[in-house]
């Protein structure tokens, strides 16, 4: 049985570790409230601006456009695909970086052809993970210059992901785009999710009580309708992104907030074990001094 002294050093460096998670739950919750008010503030731009996209295709119904190229005259086995994936920047978080590193490695498993396969890996969990694999060989092409964070996500920044993700869908560098994320259901549900960000589909946008695209008369726009959608598309895109951004920060900062409950709540409890364990100990230790003494006591006595 460990000593007093052993027993108060042990109790009191948990209380310093209690200190820790607490504070850690506190950032947290302060830091989810500021990112969920930050995107409630900016939806209605996005939900403006998919308004007019559909208003444009309602009114356009033969309309190309380059976002919208869905390149069919390329084999599946040949289309180059881009990931989106984003993860944490640090640990403590409970399961959270693990899901969404396991999600994409089983979305990587279902493409014919990893060689075809681009990653644009947002958050240093999710960066170093994939480095790593690279050198066994059996790993998708990663983006070493694609270095972004996942802390406060800002507007900019999404505006400078989606940039680069379209311009090399323009240049034909890829076929195809996804975000990989984790979408926040609930305070307590989580979910892994998957959202196709180029090309556009017509039917992800305004579609009429049977499921097929609304088509009204023809409208004139200048200097064209493809210029148009050349200046909405790339907003929408970020609105996409960002929202991901967001959704996933928020998950985050949830899934450690649970973690750092748990933690405190086992941090009490193994005081409150500790401090039985101690007073037990205290009581032992005077009771073999009181036995001492007394027995100090009828030696002398006796003498």
């Amino acid at each position: 049985m460990p000593n007093i002294r052993e027993i108060h050093e042990r109790i009191e460096s948990i209380k310093q570790i209690l200190k820790i998670t607490n504070a850690m739950y506190l950032i947290s919750s302060s830091k989810l409230k500021k990112a969920r008010k930050a995107l409630d503030s900016t939806e209605p731009y996005f939900y403006k601006l998919q308004e007019t996209i559909e208003n444009v295709l309602e009114h356009t119904p033969h309309m190309r456009q380059m976002y919208f190229d869905r390149r069919s005259d390329i084999p599946e086995d040949k289309r180059k695909r881009g990931y989106i994936v984003i993860t944490g920047d640090k640990g403590l978080c409970g399961n959270y970086n693990h899901n969404i590193l396991r999600y994409t490695d089983e979305k990587l498993d279902a493409v014919p052809d990893l060689n075809n396969c681009y990653l644009f890996v947002m958050g240093q969990v999710g960066r170093l993970y994939y480095q790593r694999r690279i050198k066994s060989g059996k790993q998708a092409y990663v983006d070493g210059e694609f270095l972004y964070t996942t802390q406060n996500p800002t507007l900019y920044r999404a505006a400078e992901i989606a940039d680069i993700v379209l311009e090399k869908f323009k240049k034909k560098e890829l076929d195809e785009v996804w975000v990989l994320y984790t979408d926040m259901v609930t305070s307590n549900v989580q979910e892994t999710r998957t959202v196709q960000l180029l090309p556009f589909e017509r039917r992800h946008f305004g579609k009429a009580e049977d499921g097929t695209m609304k088509k009204l008369p023809k409208a004139s726009f200048m200097p064209s309708p493809e210029k148009v959608m050349d200046y909405l598309i790339p907003q929408y895109a970020k609105g996409i992104i960002y929202g991901a951004m967001v959704e996933a920060f928020c998950c985050e900062q949830q899934s450690r907030m649970t973690a750092m409950d748990s933690a405190t709540t086992s941090a009490k409890d193994m005081i409150h074990d500790l401090s039985l364990m101690y007073n037990r100990a205290r009581q032992a230790a005077i009771t073999q001094e009181i036995t001492e003494v007394c027995g100090g006591a009828a030696n002398v006595q006796e003498e």
